[in-house]
């Protein structure tokens, strides 16, 4: 089956994780002893009724805050999709939380207030959203019943905030009005509000084309690592094994190999089952080729007519993700962009984002915790990349510092240094 991954995100308190809870128990994905645990605490708390969100606050600061903190990951399949949710923090200290667990999304769930309507930090959320490149956004419009599954209060929302998606770079945008306390357009439609004549959320999940956003065009196979086995019986096997980044690679294509730029046939490629005619992205596979080059951990495979770009200067979209320093000038740093690793030296910070208004500080020398900026990057070896909107996985990177072994950032690259 299809998998799916999807974010959420929304304001606190807007019920992001009270949605997922009754997600999950609608559509009978849960066990019998996590709903027993979820009641008792419940129970406890002294709440009138099952606290669904308590099936994704899993920290005890999150119970007892009510607030979502850390990214939580849950898992649940219907007959039609797999499904991986990142139930993301809304509160913009956690803004290096919703990046890592947004950053392989296929879906963003944004939830609005019914009440509130747009706030700042819906607004900062669609656009991370969409700096992230996630290509389908979901506004689910929660709380109905507390504005008494009123239509027009649904349209207004809607109609403000498709003026506010107008300065984005959204594709695909979708609006269901919810109640995740009272499940109602979630899993099953709701009788509250038969003026609603779309999909629920559960069927727009099943349902959203995902299929043509990979880019299936581009080439790009990044070598994680060189199979020799060391047995007589397989003495002349030299493997390439990593996973494919893009576009379709097939036995009999010419490819070319990075940095070497020698050229060569695939003459295999090994799946997990045995052998296969082709791979695509995200498959895991090993490449046989027909001749016996220097390549290794860190090198790229790709057609030889389509080559990403080459390059030790970039320009990149960078989140900063500590407290203990700021990302300024001269600043060293390890990276790891796709299977190679490199060092990396801070050339320039040319703006500090504001992302609530949208606009540019352009007079910031620093990036701080959970601030975002266009930095500009030299990095010791080549890197092998696309621009981040073309292929998010040959198109991002981490910083890493070198004396903690932490990662202090995540960039996304826009192209190369002016």
């Amino acid at each position: 089956m299809e998998l799916l991954r999807f974010a959420t995100a929304g304001s606190v308190d807007d019920g992001k994780s009270t949605l997922i809870g009754r997600l999950l128990y609608d559509s009978k994905s849960i066990f019998e002893d996590q709903l027993e645990a979820v009641e008792s605490t419940s129970e406890k708390m002294g709440t009138e009724y099952t606290n669904l969100a308590l099936l994704t606050d899993g920290l005890r600061a999150e119970r007892e805050q009510g607030i979502t903190i850390d990214v939580a990951y849950r898992y649940f399949a219907t007959p039609k999709r797999k499904f991986i949710i990142a139930d993301t923090p809304g509160h913009i200290q956690y803004t290096r939380n919703m990046v890592t667990g947004a950053s392989t999304a296929n879906v963003a769930l944004i939830l609005l207030d019914a009440r509130k309507g747009i706030v700042e930090q819906s607004r900062r959320h669609a656009f991370l959203s969409t700096l992230l490149g996630i290509p389908h956004l979901i506004v689910c419009v929660n709380k109905m019943d507390l504005v008494d599954w009123d239509a027009e209060v649904f349209e207004q929302i809607k109609s403000e905030f498709r003026d506010f998606a107008m300065k984005l770079d959204a594709i695909d945008i979708a609006f269901i009005p919810v109640s995740a306390l009272h499940g109602d357009n979630v899993v099953e439609r709701s009788s509250n509000m038969d003026w609603y004549r779309g999909s629920t959320l559960l069927h727009m999940l099943e349902e959203v084309h995902i299929a043509s956003d990979r880019n299936l065009r581009d080439a790009r196979f990044p070598v994680q690592y060189v199979i020799r086995p060391q047995s007589d019986e397989f003495h002349d096997y030299r493997g390439y094994a990593g996973t494919v980044a893009g576009g379709v690679m097939r036995v009999g294509d010419s490819v070319l190999l990075l940095p070497s730029g020698f050229e060569t046939t695939i003459t295999h490629i090994d799946g997990a089952d045995g052998p296969i005619s082709e791979a695509f992205a995200p498959m895991s596979v090993t490449v046989r080729l027909a001749d016996d080059l220097d390549l290794s951990r860190g090198d790229m495979i790709c057609r030889t007519n389509n080559q990403p770009a080459v390059g030790q200067d970039i320009d990149a979209m960078v989140c900063w993700m500590t407290e203990q320093s700021a990302l300024q000038p001269r600043r060293k740093l390890a990276i790891k962009h796709t299977t190679r690793a490199a060092r990396a030296m801070v050339s320039d910070v040319k703006y500090r984002l504001d992302i609530n208004s949208l606009s540019r500080d352009e007079d910031a020398t620093q990036l701080g915790l959970n601030e975002i900026g266009r930095v500009s990057l030299r990095t010791t070896q080549p890197l092998f990349y696309d621009e981040y909107r073309q292929n998010r996985s040959t198109g991002s990177f981490i910083l890493i510092d070198e004396d903690s072994n932490n990662t202090v950032g995540a960039g996304i690259i826009l192209g190369p240094s002016a």
